[in-house]
């Protein structure tokens, strides 16, 4: 059932029940009364008849637009003239089917003011639910348009930042082959197909929310085989992962910038490096730990932690709004940086 027809079976429900509401307050021994039935059905139609031009035009043509000495003045013309016709048929219900007795009242051709006065109040207050109603609607569809916009524009940064990161892995990726291809030809072979595995998640799999976590891992092995090639004795890399047989999903590319930046600056030609890479399933928690030797990159690099680190935070608060917890930073003595990411599922979909 869609809102339209929830809509409608709520204003059908809360006008029977308005219709009803007289009869089921009767008097013991008082019976089914015509007269009451008809002065039911009377209140009933006279809110209806101020309710729905006035939730349907008044307010959406007026109010919402501005217009409000309009409103005021279309609501009080209306409101008279249904309570005029309602005082009518009040006589003329008192008329068809008069009481007796201490109950007995004027003929059919009495007009109080006060009774008119009374029946503008109780309509005014009609007036006030429809308005209130047609705010909340509108409030309603505004706010929905919002979050549909607001979820297209985080979709689309989300894309934006997945294809920054692509071209950028490429490039790291492809300037290690070339380099392999000038004296080990059966490796550069090998590293092209490990290379083809990796486009082939890129191409097909990237482009979903959500990715299986074996997958990022098995990229992440890929990577690092690769960016190995180039790589000095006098780097030790260690990688752990367990991630169990839990079949968890990840958003895609997210940690693949944390490890190119171990690669690209926790590596010297001249001295000792390192870099510790861990990826772990802990419960309904994804932790990704890594270390490396911190050695910065000269004033006229621009390739350094800012814009990789900006889009690993970014893709964060976009994919894990109040689900994660990031600590990132190097040592006091600055021999050492270390960034770990743990992502809670435990709201997340997985699978």
């Amino acid at each position: 059932m869609n809102s339209r027809q929830t809509t409608i079976l709520t204003h059908i429900a809360s006008w029977t029940a308005l219709l009803l509401f007289p009869l089921m307050s009767m008097g013991h021994g008082e019976g089914l009364q015509p007269r009451h039935v008809l002065v039911s059905v009377g209140v009933t139609l006279s809110f209806i008849a101020v309710f729905y031009p006035n939730y349907l035009w008044i307010t959406p043509r007026y109010y919402n637009k501005g217009e409000r000495k309009y409103f005021l003045l279309y609501n009080f013309v209306v409101i008279v003239a249904v309570a005029i016709v309602f005082h009518f048929w009040m006589n003329f219900c008192k008329t068809l089917y008069p009481l007796e007795g201490k109950y007995a009242h004027g003929g059919s051709d009495d007009f109080h003011f006060v009774y008119i006065l009374r029946s503008m109040f109780n309509l005014g207050i009609a007036v006030a639910v429809a308005t209130a109603l047609q705010l909340a609607s509108r409030w309603r569809e505004t706010e929905e348009a919002r979050l549909a916009a607001e979820a297209a524009r985080a979709e689309a940064e989300l894309k934006t930042l997945r294809n920054q990161i692509n071209p950028h892995f490429l490039l790291n990726t492809l300037n290690n082959i070339y380099a392999l291809t000038a004296f080990d030809t059966a490796r550069a072979q090998n590293a092209i197909q490990q290379l083809s595995k990796m486009l082939r998640h890129l191409l097909y799999e990237c482009d979903q929310p959500l990715v299986p976590l074996k997958d990022e891992v098995d990229f992440i092995k890929n990577y690092i085989a690769l960016m190995r090639i180039r790589l000095p004795e006098t780097v030790e890399v260690t990688a752990h992962f367990d991630i169990g047989n839990a079949e968890k999903t990840v958003a895609p590319m997210l940690f693949i910038s944390l490890v190119e930046n171990a690669f690209k600056h926790g590596v010297s030609s001249t001295g000792q490096s390192f870099i510790r890479i861990s990826l772990t399933v802990r419960a309904d928690d994804i932790v990704c730990d890594i270390s490396n030797s911190n050695h910065p990159k000269t004033a006229g690099d621009h390739s350094g932690h800012g814009i990789g680190m900006q889009q690993v935070q970014r893709r964060l608060d976009l994919s894990y709004p109040g689900q994660y917890r990031w600590e990132h930073g190097a040592s006091d003595d600055g021999a050492v940086y270390h960034s770990c990411i743990t992502i809670h599922l435990r709201n997340k979909a997985t699978t």
